[in-house]
């Protein structure tokens, strides 16, 4: 994400890479207008030919301002869509729009009543990690190989090759298994390519050969190959949670928010210093006990979701009176959906609250 202009309320930005997409579109939330070149058909340039044949009206590019209503984005696209009414625009004003936000493209937002904090901080980590390069994590058994792609807000599956049926039950096992792997290691390669870095990891050492075979189908990309405890799909959550490839995924998004929710889990089942539950994270802030309070991106932008008798937006910006850290988390990862499913929110403390 680049800022191009900043005038009081108003942000010039200018997508550069896919994460940027999500980061618009929680900024969007609440108040706020955007405004793009964008297009509308001009019916004054419809007319009636000869023959009673009416033209078309002209689709013409233009300047349109909206005011944001809702918007779609799915992690891993390359398009946002805003939908809204027009504020602004040399035609159609109060009709509905919807800007199509793409990478390249140069949006001005407008925040009605200014920036909250939380958005000030989404936006100086957004510019800050300037569109890291995605990751791949395989994980490798001797029976099953898993392939995820990892963005600065997500993970989502890219494929699973299995070893089934007579594979394992056979004398010749070990020549299916083999085989299964040079298969598998080709197709990979096809899918990966030479430029995503990868990390390879899993609990035994089938992982050290599968590398082996990447290589030699011409894979040249940097690559890591890392123990883990478990396998299938925890193993990937677990190189995010224990930072086990930290020189190549660095201080992603997704990992601070994995680091932390796990963390948290931990704390909650050994009695720890924890809070969840908005009436006691509510109570370790008057304490002023929270180190770190780890929220749902699009529940913190929720004016109707309250914490006592504010918007969390509201209590978040007072989190600077206690120093205390705020992580905003994206749903798009098996961790931020067990956020979800303790409500939402959860706070690491400086020590345990009666």
């Amino acid at each position: 994400m680049q800022i191009l202009k900043r005038d009081d309320d108003l942000l010039r930005l200018r997508v550069e890479h896919e994460d940027d997409l999500w980061v618009m579109s929680q900024l969007v939330k609440g108040k706020k207008h955007a405004g793009m070149v964008s297009h509308r058909r001009d019916q004054t340039t419809g007319t009636q030919e000869g023959g009673g044949r009416a033209k078309s009206a002209e689709r013409k590019p233009m300047w349109i301002e909206i005011a944001v209503e809702n918007t779609e984005f799915q992690m891993f696209s390359d398009n946002l869509r805003l939908h809204g009414v027009i504020t602004d625009a040399p035609i159609d004003k109060g009709s509905f729009h919807t800007h199509n936000v793409g990478l390249g493209d140069q949006v001005e937002l407008i925040a009605l009543g200014g920036w909250s904090s939380a958005d000030e901080k989404l936006l100086s980590e957004a510019v800050q990690e300037g569109g890291r390069a995605k990751v791949s994590i395989i994980v490798v058994e001797n029976d099953e190989i898993m392939l995820f792609q990892i963005a600065s807000h997500g993970m989502r599956d890219l494929t699973t090759f299995t070893l089934r049926g007579g594979g394992k039950r056979e004398k010749s096992s070990l020549d299916a298994r083999e085989g299964f792997f040079v298969k598998a290691a080709k197709q990979s390669a096809l899918l990966l390519g030479k430029e995503t870095p990868l990390v390879i990891c899993g609990p035994g050492m089938a992982r050290q050969n599968f590398e082996k075979l990447l290589k030699k189908n011409g894979c040249e990309q940097e690559i890591m190959n890392v123990a883990t405890n478990i396998g299938g799909r925890p193993a990937a959550n677990e190189v995010l949670a224990e930072g086990l490839a930290a020189e190549l995924l660095g201080e992603t998004a997704i990992s601070k928010q994995t680091m932390v929710i796990e963390e948290a889990l931990r704390r909650m089942a050994t009695d720890g210093d924890v809070a969840y539950g908005y009436d006691v994270i509510l109570k370790a802030f008057e304490q002023g006990a929270i180190d770190t309070l780890i929220i749902n991106s699009d529940m913190l932008r929720d004016l109707e979701a309250k914490i006592g008798d504010e918007s969390w937006i509201d209590f978040t910006a007072r989190l600077d009176e206690t120093g205390s850290h705020l992580i905003q988390a994206s749903n798009e990862h098996d961790a931020g959906q067990q956020l979800d499913g303790l409500g939402g929110a959860i706070a690491l403390l400086r020590w345990k609250i009666d």
